[in-house]
């Protein structure tokens, strides 16, 4: 997702209206909005630190305990999918976004804007997904409101979700912490959500099926912490993938990343399906995917938390922290040997994946 935190940059203006008409509201297109409408308006230090959630503590001084806030709001179609629903999606999301800052997720709100005639037992459906959902996470649903708005201005159902969790170690985890030297871990294989997605949209049929990545991942985070790891960095790898998430850690702490290629995994039938789709899998959003910093003598180590939870099986090095002499610059090291820049893309690859 990009969330406010995301910013990298003020940017010129631009027709925003038909920016987001035409693209959706994704990549660089989005970061030109937030920067020209958004983050002028809320800047605060909070925000300046451009990560999934706020952190926080309720008082002055080192003995008060440091909160974490997020929210984020779905709008998927289709809201049922292989591998998970808008249900799920608005409670896992939430939750991994209160993980990525190192928090442990205590409690989710959410808000349901409701289409006129939408199904009442597809609403069911979708809220019992979120009560399962929610459990599998160990957080409660606590608050939450509920709107309808009339037939054809809803597209069924939007939700949203905000959490409050509780952080409960030293650790600083955010892009201001990266530094040089420091590996790049990620937790499985990418881009199975947005072509999980894309398979029911277009009809595609594969010989297995392609279910979404969509998982909690605060115990998986919570197990690497626990571990005294130096975690410097955590970002989930949602809207734009693992390049937009690489980059946008990359422009905020101003420092250079290299990638390799050969050790990002990607199944056979989602490239395949990619290839037939002209998507890149780096820029395919997922929903149980992220990318952790930590210095290059615990690498190993913490490849090896990773890979001893079902979460993090498929779990690799990926890459590397430099100080380079192009600050916030991800290149990728192809499989055959050479070096190429990864960008943003102008516009959002795949609309309407969370």
């Amino acid at each position: 997702m990009t969330d406010l935190g995301d910013l990298q940059c003020p940017v010129p203006k631009g027709d925003y209206d038909r920016v987001l008409m035409a693209h959706g509201g994704g990549g660089r297109l989005m970061q030109r909005l937030l920067g020209e409408v958004f983050f002028p308006a809320f800047d605060n230090e909070l925000l300046e630190r451009r990560h999934d959630a706020a952190v926080f503590a309720l008082e002055r001084g080192l003995s008060s305990p440091r909160l974490a806030f997020t929210t984020d709001s779905y709008v998927i179609r289709p809201l049922f999918f292989p591998g998970g629903s808008i249900g799920h999606l608005a409670v896992d999301g939430t939750v991994n976004d209160l993980a990525m800052a190192g928090a442990r997720p205590l409690y989710l709100s959410t808000g349901f804007i409701l289409e006129e005639g939408f199904p009442v037992a597809d609403l069911r459906r979708v809220v019992q997904d979120m009560h399962d959902a929610a459990d599998a996470a160990g957080v409660s649903i606590v608050t939450g409101d509920t709107k309808v708005v009339e037939r054809g201005h809803g597209d069924g159902v939007y939700i949203n979700t905000a959490g409050v969790g509780i952080i409960e170690h030293d650790l600083v985890i955010e892009p201001a912490s990266v530094r040089p030297g420091d590996a790049i871990l990620i937790n499985g294989d990418i881009a199975r959500h947005g072509i999980a997605i894309m398979s029911v949209r277009e009809g595609l049929e594969f010989e297995s099926a392609i279910e979404s990545d969509c998982a909690p991942l605060a115990d998986l985070v919570g197990r690497l912490i626990a571990e005294g790891l130096a975690v410097h960095c955590l970002r989930d790898l949602t809207r734009g993938g693992l390049a937009a998430g690489v980059i946008e850690i990359a422009q905020a702490s101003g420092l250079q990343v290299e990638l390799r290629e050969t050790a990002i995994a990607v199944r056979d039938d989602v490239l395949g399906a990619c290839e037939i789709l002209g998507f890149d899998p780096l820029y395919v959003a997922n929903e149980g995917r992220f990318v952790t910093f930590v210095p290059a003598e615990q690498a190993e180590r913490a490849l090896a938390v990773l890979r001893a939870h079902p979460a993090g099986e498929g779990a690799a090095i990926i890459g590397q922290v430099t100080a380079g002499s192009h600050p916030g610059l991800v290149t990728m090291q192809t499989v055959t040997g050479t070096s190429r820049v990864v960008d943003l893309l102008s516009g959002e690859q795949l609309p309407r994946i969370c």
